[in-house]
């Protein structure tokens, strides 16, 4: 900073000979170049700091969306197990039960007759609910039948539950649509939002409609239950759980609800 002020000292003396003349502009040129270096110097600092900031936030990005991925998977495993278990074991148990009881209907008295048989074919009820539960459990039948059918035999399931009243709605070219490999995640999406209809909207109607675009699904889910208020609901696993899901696979998502208007769910899945 001295160096600074003599320079400028200098400066402001009257020049007289060619020599202090040349001085002086080796001494501006002087200056100039050590200005540009400390500028320089900060440039590529600022830029280096910068460059390990977005490093890090791409790094911390990565590891999130990884341990999404493992806990995506693990949840996965854990309902096709689930799934595979209620159709191999509680499965084969209630078809054992029926088959029993389809024995003994040929066996008793006529007057408990209506009763046993009332018995049975709710014993067949559940067997058929069962095996249709750990279908819609099972990732790999998910898979195998395609997001459209897939989300039928969910709606199937609902109505014939009599929970409330479901609807689909079919829009565009199903063909269209190609893409089985986030099929399951947009089918566990949507199973989300029917359970936490089912479990805290008191909603008497639901309604899914799939709109096939050139090279885009939108998915809108709505029930005209009781609503609440983003603003101040609790970010529970169910919420999380749909939007973390979304996230992953880069859908567009968009959740309103107000009090007394029910719940509305928009994805918009770009699959090309």
């Amino acid at each position: 900073m001295t160096n600074f002020f003599i320079i400028l000292q200098e400066i402001e003396k009257p020049v007289s000979t060619p020599a202090e003349r040349y001085m002086l502009m080796y001494m501006l040129v002087v200056l100039i170049i050590l200005c540009t270096l400390i500028i320089l110097f900060f440039v590529v600092f600022q830029k280096r700091k910068n460059k390990l900031i977005l490093d890090k936030i791409a790094q911390q990005q990565a590891f999130e969306e990884e341990l999404s991925k493992t806990q995506l998977e693990i949840q996965e495993q854990t309902l096709k197990n689930i799934g595979q278990e209620l159709h191999d074991n509680v499965g084969q148990l209630l078809s054992v039960a029926n088959m029993n009881l389809s024995i003994l209907s040929m066996q008793i008295s006529e007057d408990i007759k209506e009763s046993f048989v009332e018995t049975k074919d709710a014993v067949k009820e559940s067997l058929s609910e069962l095996r249709a539960l750990s279908k819609s459990l099972n990732s790999d039948v998910i898979v195998n039948k395609g997001l459209q059918q897939s989300i039928e035999n969910e709606v199937r399931r609902l109505n014939k539950l009599k929970l409330l009243k479901t609807t689909l709605d079919i829009k565009g070219n199903p063909e269209s649509y190609n893409d089985s490999k986030n099929s399951i995640i947009l089918f566990r999406i949507i199973q989300e939002f029917i359970s936490n209809t089912v479990k805290y909207s008191k909603a008497t109607l639901l309604e899914i409609v799939l709109n096939y675009k050139e090279s885009a699904l939108e998915i809108v889910i709505l029930d005209n239950g009781k609503g609440f208020n983003i603003n101040e609901a609790e970010k529970g696993a169910g919420l999380l759980n749909m939007k973390n899901r979304a996230d992953l696979i880069n859908a567009d998502y968009f959740l309103s609800s107000k009090i007394g208007e029910g719940v509305k769910l928009k994805l918009n899945y770009d699959y090309n």
